[in-house]
């Protein structure tokens, strides 16, 4: 969960309730950030053959259209159930254990968000590693596929089933899991943060309303 998506979370969570807004969260984080995430992860590739993120979004819409940048996003909206189903849960367990009063106290905020962030990171990490490469379609992946086969061969990989096979069939179950690591590093300190922020407005909402009800009922004693 990205920084932007988790104060999205936080807006829905004091309109519309838990469940909702993740599912929202994520629907709307999603559909606005894939075009972005195809670009940031195909200039990011090694010796990636554009020059910059205009460069980029005008040879992938010539050569594949505008599908292209969408080409993951039912596999990133599949990625991110079970992604924030184990961080919401993974969260309010491990607040249980270490703030079982729920009082406010941020480093058990902090420290619950970073761990049920690196959680969820970890067990979506193949739903990741597939998302990665519809979106970049790289070449060297690409190459040993088309070899051998015709002209006709297909040369882009499409589908989140068709991203397994090639995954599987290239590097194992282990290639599953390329790059685990880095996705937990990154992960840990955005979860953190959006917790902590939440938990912080929270405070501060719950408190400013119980002295307004506090200083209500003084005055009606008056």
């Amino acid at each position: 969960m990205s920084f932007t998506q988790g104060l999205t979370v936080i807006w829905l969570m004091f309109s519309g309730g838990l469940g909702v807004a993740g599912c929202v969260a994520t629907l709307l984080h999603d559909a606005v950030m894939n075009p972005a995430e195809v670009v940031k992860q195909r200039m990011q590739m090694y010796n990636s053959p554009y020059r910059g993120v205009l460069d980029c979004v005008r040879a992938v819409w010539q050569k594949e259209g505008s599908a292209a940048f969408y080409r993951s996003y039912t596999t990133q909206l599949t990625m991110n159930v079970p992604f924030q189903a184990l961080h919401f849960m993974t969260y309010e367990y491990l607040q249980e254990l270490l703030n079982p009063h729920r009082q406010y106290n941020p480093s058990s905020h902090m420290l619950s968000g970073a761990l049920a962030g690196a959680i969820a990171a970890a067990a979506t990490t193949p739903l990741d590693v597939c998302k990665t490469l519809l979106n970049t379609q790289e070449s060297l992946t690409l190459s040993p596929l088309s070899s051998g086969q015709g002209q006709g061969a297909r040369r882009h990989i499409s589908g989140l089933a068709h991203a397994f096979r090639t995954v599987y069939r290239l590097g194992g179950l282990q290639g599953f899991f390329k790059g685990v690591q880095a996705r937990i590093i990154y992960q840990m300190p955005s979860t953190a943060i959006s917790w902590s922020v939440y938990e912080f407005f929270k405070y501060g909402l719950t408190k400013h309303q119980h002295n307004k009800r506090k200083t209500q009922y003084v005055e009606a004693e008056i």
